[in-house]
């Protein structure tokens, strides 16, 4: 073999063995991993207006998501239908708390589908449910009405798109569609507030539920 050749051959081998030096498979993989973000956590909320517990944990515990950081990790979504039910072949909707629960839960459903930022839209749900509202069976009260206006012009939120809304019938439609995700949810919810994290239900636990978003933003075991 020539010299030429040699120092040619002597070369190449010496340019293999510095790149693979630089560049094993664990640095690739160690490099190309840095660049994944992790997959944000998939927490749920189904719920009803003028309910007790589900107003309790909205106010009390699920507004933490807005006053830390957790948003950042969470696609929050929140599901106004609960323990409701509808009557075929007319799809007449029958609600827990009376009309009252019907209007709101619609007016709920209208406002997350205007605004469908959770930071839009919470807001203006929080507003309502805080207000403590009476239970009155059976009946519609206008007093429901002045409590979202006045909560929507607190949000900075159009009234009439949210009237519209209502009045147009598609409120009606997106609250129906809510009621076919819940009534198809595995396991089946049995109680409001029904919270599930990543489809998870949380049952009792569900006031813990920081707890559990934390463990699956880790990838670790929910339950």
């Amino acid at each position: 073999m020539s010299f030429s050749k040699l120092l040619s051959l002597l070369l190449l081998v010496n340019f293999i063995f510095i790149y693979q030096s630089h560049s094993s498979p664990d640095n690739n993989v160690t490099k190309a991993q840095s660049h994944i973000k992790p997959k944000k956590v998939h927490l749920s909320l189904y719920y009803e207006s003028l309910c007790p517990y589900c107003r309790s944990f909205i106010v009390s515990q699920l507004v933490k998501v807005f006053n830390t950081d957790l948003l950042n990790i969470i696609n929050l979504r929140l599901v106004p239908w609960g323990n409701a039910q509808y009557v075929k072949p007319n799809k007449t909707i029958i609600c827990q708390h009376g009309e009252d629960e019907c209007y709101l839960n619609t007016i709920h459903a209208c406002a997350i589908s205007i605004w469908p930022d959770p930071r839009k839209h919470f807001n203006f749900i929080y507003c309502i449910e805080n207000q403590g509202l009476p239970i009155k069976d059976n009946q519609h009260s206008d007093g429901m009405e002045a409590v979202w206006k006045a909560c929507s012009a607190r949000s900075g939120m159009d009234q009439k798109l949210i009237k519209d809304c209502y009045d147009s019938g598609y409120g009606r439609k997106l609250l129906l569609q809510y009621a076919t995700e819940t009534d198809h949810l595995y396991p089946k919810h049995l109680y409001v507030p029904w919270v599930t994290v990543n489809n998870q239900p949380l049952y009792d636990k569900y006031e813990d539920f920081i707890t559990y978003v934390c463990n699956a933003y880790k990838d670790k075991d929910l339950i």
